[in-house]
């Protein structure tokens, strides 16, 4: 399997794939992406280079965006002055689950963070999945804290406020990487 940047002609995968997920995750008793993401806003990440695609052959395997900046009212000033990347929207299509594709995208996530200089990787879970929330402590991030206050975008409640971090570092999670080198931090060290 390869990862490689994700390009614009991949939007509308990109939606499908969230769909199939939200509905497993329906399934499952959450409300986890229940709202349709806007395609705009998708595309703009995909051009700033920050979505990445897990490819097996013609098949898209997976999905995770990576970036630099961090949702807004999430993290403290003191949080966000050690050098850390941030991780969005980890997708793994239905027909790929139970091979730990995501645990291996996160080992790639944590690999790519530590050449960009991060000491940290971070991310927000769905506030009421703790399935999820266990899923990411087993692949070794620490709980941190869950914000509630504040509003999402839409003006709803935060939705997605529970914290994890964990070390980045070196790992080989054994998929071919035809990505750019990342670009270093401007706090890293």
């Amino acid at each position: 399997m390869i990862i490689t940047p994700a390009e614009p002609h991949d939007v509308s995968k990109l939606l499908a794939f969230r769909e199939e997920a939200a509905a497993w995750l329906r399934d499952l008793g959450s409300d986890q992406w229940s709202r349709p993401y806007p395609a705009d806003k998708l595309l703009a990440t995909i051009e700033a280079g920050t979505v990445f695609m897990l490819r097996d052959g013609h098949t898209t395997a997976g999905t995770v965006t990576l970036t630099p900046e961090a949702e807004e009212g999430l993290w403290t000033e003191e949080e966000l002055a050690e050098p850390s990347m941030f991780i969005n929207k980890l997708t793994v299509a239905r027909e790929y689950a139970g091979q730990d594709l995501g645990g291996r995208l996160l080992d790639w996530v944590g690999d790519r963070a530590h050449r960009a200089g991060a000491r940290w990787i971070r991310l927000d879970a769905w506030t009421t999945n703790e399935r999820l929330q266990r899923y990411y402590l087993d692949h070794g991030f620490t709980y941190v804290r869950t914000v509630h206050e504040g509003t999402a975008v839409n003006g709803g409640p935060r939705v997605s406020g529970w914290l994890a971090r964990r070390l980045a570092r070196p790992a080989d999670c054994g998929f071919t990487d035809r990505t750019p080198a990342p670009a270093r931090l401007a706090d890293a060290a």
